[in-house]
């Protein structure tokens, strides 16, 4: 009998702030080879002893089956990539400027026939100000471009006025200086916050597509500052009105750019509309952890057949799919001081032997022990899976309560706006 010499395919994961170590960990467990690279010199514990690290991802390229980028700015490269026959899970320069460029995208979704929401671009705080004062409404402030990723500039205006909004950037003004870049200041609109999400195969997108719920505050109950996502709850299906009106109307340019990869769109629906507000186009975090729980097949074989352009039906559970961070200080602060005094090196205590649902961020793993390490405080999100949204909460928050991580915190809300929110889009057509 001839001898099975079919090689095991190779992962190469190149990451920004080491955000797909769950991920690569997955593909590993899957039984693939994996090389892990991270470009931020204070990530670059991240992920020890889990996968094998590499310092220098492109001596790698001609070792790799699949190359895998998990954020914005490595659109020209991955491009290239793809030119040079390389299979490829990431952007292009266009779907980078969709996210980076709030203008831009926003534009890009009027050019398609997308109804968006009115808004103005600054590069001052003052013209800004000046703005708000001959226009007083309700505003928010969006950061963009690379200063969007601190997530705590993002300020929702309350104030029908405006005059919350002209003291923020009055303080920002005096903090920044005009160092921010360009920023946006867009009318602010009621409803529910909604995200609709899927994979692309650089003709079409696949089905099914993932719906999401976004809790963006660090306390329950939409308090204090934003952090980008404390937690998400989400479902799967395979056709939504959302995703009709917003990501459909792009499928042609996304197969004209032969963008591969993951997108994602967040808006506000009520009953006059839906209004984009945001392109992420790359994996989303803490979603794609999330979603990982949600799918039923093995994810190495699902990022393949991504990348080599399959047309096929992901194989994802029914019912729902919650997941919380679970973080320590100074999460969402950058406070390396804080961070070296409480949470440098603390112990990951799994108290039942017990990891499902358990996704590591920003851990390295020493002699058996999970420890938590980079600067950020982003510990590990926790998932659960039900086919109600309560069944999820329960199964997520015991898995929680099996977990002991010294001065650690997280949302105790997660999904809990579901029931609200599932009569209102219902009501809107939009489910």
């Amino acid at each position: 009998m001839r001898a099975n010499t079919k090689r095991t395919p190779r992962f190469l994961f190149v990451s920004k702030w080491a955000e797909t170590l769950d991920l690569a960990n997955a593909v590993q467990s899957e039984g693939n080879e994996v090389k892990f690279y991270v470009e931020d010199k204070s990530c670059r514990e991240i992920g020890n002893g889990f996968v094998h690290k590499v310092r220098h991802w492109e001596k790698h390229t001609d070792w790799a089956d699949i190359i895998i980028f998990d954020y914005t700015g490595y659109g020209e490269v991955a491009s290239k990539l793809r030119e040079a026959g390389k299979l490829v899970i990431g952007g292009t320069p266009y779907t980078d400027q969709l996210e980076l460029d709030r203008s831009f995208g926003q534009k890009e979704l009027k050019k398609h026939k997308v109804k968006i929401l009115n808004y103005e671009e600054f590069t001052t705080f003052q013209d800004a100000i000046d703005y708000v004062a001959r226009n007083p409404n309700k505003y928010v402030i969006k950061p963009s471009g690379e200063v969007q990723d601190y997530k705590q500039l993002l300020f929702v205006g309350k104030e029908e006025d405006g005059s919350d909004i002209i003291r923020v950037l009055k303080a920002y003004e005096k903090t920044w200086g005009n160092e921010i870049g360009h920023f946006q200041l867009q009318r602010k609109v009621s409803g529910v916050e909604i995200s609709v999400a899927a994979y692309f195969n650089g003709n079409e997108f696949l089905q099914p597509i993932n719906v999401t719920f976004e809790h963006k505050k660090l306390f329950p109950k939409e308090l204090g500052v934003s952090t980008g996502e404390m937690g998400t709850s989400m479902f799967w299906t395979d056709s939504s009105p959302v995703f009709d009106a917003t990501l459909k109307k792009l499928e042609k340019t996304l197969a004209k750019e032969n963008f591969v990869g993951h997108i994602d769109i967040n808006s506000i629906v009520n009953g006059n509309g839906i209004y984009p507000l945001e392109f992420t186009t790359r994996f989303g975090y803490p979603q794609i952890y999330i979603q990982r729980a949600g799918i039923i097949e093995p994810m190495g074989k699902l990022l393949l057949k991504i990348a080599r352009g399959e047309n096929f039906k992901i194989n994802a559970r029914k019912g729902f799919q919650v997941g919380a961070l679970v973080v320590v200080p100074p999460f969402p602060y950058d406070d390396p001081k804080t961070f070296k005094t409480f949470s440098k090196d603390a112990v990951v205590v799994i108290k039942k032997n017990m990891k499902d649902g358990l996704h590591p961020m920003h851990l390295k793993l020493v002699e058996g022990e999970w420890l938590i390490t980079g600067t950020s405080g982003a510990a590990l999100v926790v998932s659960g899976t039900g086919p109600s949204m309560k069944e999820a909460q329960r199964q997520m928050y015991s898995r929680i309560n099996n977990v002991l991580i010294n001065n650690s915190y997280y949302r105790t809300d997660i999904g809990d706006r579901w029931a609200e929110d599932h009569d209102r889009l219902w009501s809107w057509n939009l489910l």
